[in-house]
């Protein structure tokens, strides 16, 4: 039997889990609020609850100790300036895990990793989307100008009747061409003349 099975290992060997962790836990700090997989929520969030409760104490060995696991100077700022400041009168339970269902595709269960204290602001997640019908709009009127001065160029210019095509020339004759030498008329013997000497042969 095997024992000390806690953690996950999420099909990664310990140094790719290592840096997924780090990752995730700088997009934590930076934006108090990631969605990924429940398995990865559960194995991030006491890391994350140990990096805020070391946050509490701000001194120069316990930054060392989070810059360890926090490669950005601004983050484990931000950590010891901000976010631990703000739980400093709670004992623990800093996260909470909501679940969101299975993922389309692979059907992973995803779930959202949040502060206790984080306030979702629906604003933020609209304001892109309403940008779109000014771009829209803008450009409707260039189309509209379009095809007024299509319309208008189709008044000005009315369609013309198609044009006959002239009949081909015959080609004139070259200068310095020789004209072709007229037939002369076969010559036709009388029919006397014949018939006397076939008679003249026959009385001989």
């Amino acid at each position: 039997m095997r024992h000390g099975m806690s953690h996950r290992k999420l099909g990664r060997t310990s140094s790719h889990r290592a840096a997924l962790f780090r990752n995730q836990l700088a997009s934590m700090i930076q934006s108090e609020r990631i969605i990924t997989t429940l398995a990865k929520a559960k194995e991030l969030r006491p890391i994350l609850e140990k990096m805020i409760t070391l946050g509490k104490t701000d001194s120069v060995h316990a930054r060392r100790q989070a810059a360890r696991s926090i490669s950005d100077d601004a983050l484990v700022q931000k950590l010891f300036a901000d976010i631990s400041p703000r739980f400093a009168s709670r004992p623990g339970g800093y996260t909470r895990i909501i679940k969101l269902g299975p993922r389309r595709g692979d059907g992973a269960e995803m779930a959202i990793l949040e502060l206790v204290d984080f306030e979702f602001v629906a604003g933020k997640a609209e304001a892109p989307t309403k940008k779109k019908p000014a771009r829209k709009a803008a450009a409707a009127p260039k189309a509209d100008k379009q095809a007024e001065s299509a319309s208008g160029e189709a008044e000005e210019t009315p369609e013309k009747a198609p044009k006959k095509k002239p009949a081909a020339k015959k080609a004139a004759p070259r200068k310095g061409a020789k004209k072709p030498a007229p037939k002369k008329p076969a010559s036709k013997k009388p029919a006397g003349k014949s018939g006397a000497k076939k008679s003249s042969k026959r009385g001989g």
